[in-house]
């Protein structure tokens, strides 16, 4: 009859390292506050710590990261699928980081339009690259995740499924976060529709449009939803209000607490 016990979700806090983009903090700086402050994995981020195709710096930096005793969550690429002409050249750099770093996720853009602004061609070019590029990153063990995003094919929970449905690649996941463009009851049938194909969370509490303090009450929203996930999963801090190092330490404080409070989910 096969197992009947109940699937276990546990979240890791952690942090996307461009959220320190405009403080701004070193790499040394950002896993020095991450250990002060409880969190336990980064998603380092292209452009912000790591350069795309910089095997040499990823490495050393991936090396730190677990020498301070944190876990890699992700690679946060900003590779966008539509984008450029050598699809394999552009991704390869990417790959490169991300494989040098230690990272078993890539996270990628779908796309740089809104996806009522797509047309069915264009659909269809993306989704042949989106499971092009999901090839290239399994043959180095690596997963593909699509940003949860406005203005990309992941903007609306429909779309988003369309396309992991279509381009049909076992290698292929997204992120999720809570799109302000969706209603909080849209947010977690996302979640619940989604999950099976969903790695790791960006958390973050914007009231109103606007940035804010993290919502635990909010967050304990999604949590519940994503209950169903079973294994581990990344809950990473993102967005943080008037990007300030203050609001940083009390959101890590409240995520912290919030994922203790939710352990055996």
């Amino acid at each position: 009859m096969g197992n009947c016990e109940k699937s276990v979700t546990r979240w890791v806090p952690g942090v996307v390292s461009a959220t320190f983009r405009k403080m701004p903090l070193s790499a040394d700086e950002i896993l020095e506050i991450c250990r002060e402050c409880g969190l336990q994995a980064i998603e380092w981020s292209e452009n912000a710590h790591v350069q795309a195709g910089d095997a040499e710096g990823a490495r050393a930096l991936g090396e730190k990261t677990r020498a301070a005793g944190l876990r890699i969550a992700a690679y946060g690429s900003y590779y966008r699928l539509g984008e450029q002409e050598d699809v394999d050249g552009v991704f390869s750099r990417s790959l490169i980081s991300a494989k040098a770093l230690g990272a078993d996720v890539i996270r990628v853009w779908a796309g740089t339009k809104a996806s009522e602004e797509v047309s069915e061609d264009e659909r269809k070019r993306l989704t042949l690259e989106a499971r092009r590029i999901a090839e290239k990153a399994q043959a180095e063990g690596i997963r593909v995740a699509f940003e949860w995003h406005k203005n990309t094919l992941t903007d609306t929970n429909a779309s988003a499924e369309r396309l992991i449905r279509e381009a049909d690649h076992p290698n292929l996941c997204c992120l999720w976060q809570p799109t302000v463009a969706l209603t909080p009851r849209e947010r977690v049938e996302g979640i619940r529709r989604m999950q099976g194909k969903l790695v790791n969370f960006h958390v973050y509490s914007w009231p109103d449009g606007k940035r804010g303090p993290l919502n635990a009450a909010e967050w304990q929203f999604y949590l519940d939803a994503g209950a169903g996930l079973g294994g581990e999963h990344f809950a990473l801090l993102e967005f943080v209000r008037d990007d300030s190092l203050e609001q940083f330490r009390q959101d890590a404080q409240v995520l912290v607490k919030l994922l203790d409070e939710n352990l055996g989910v």
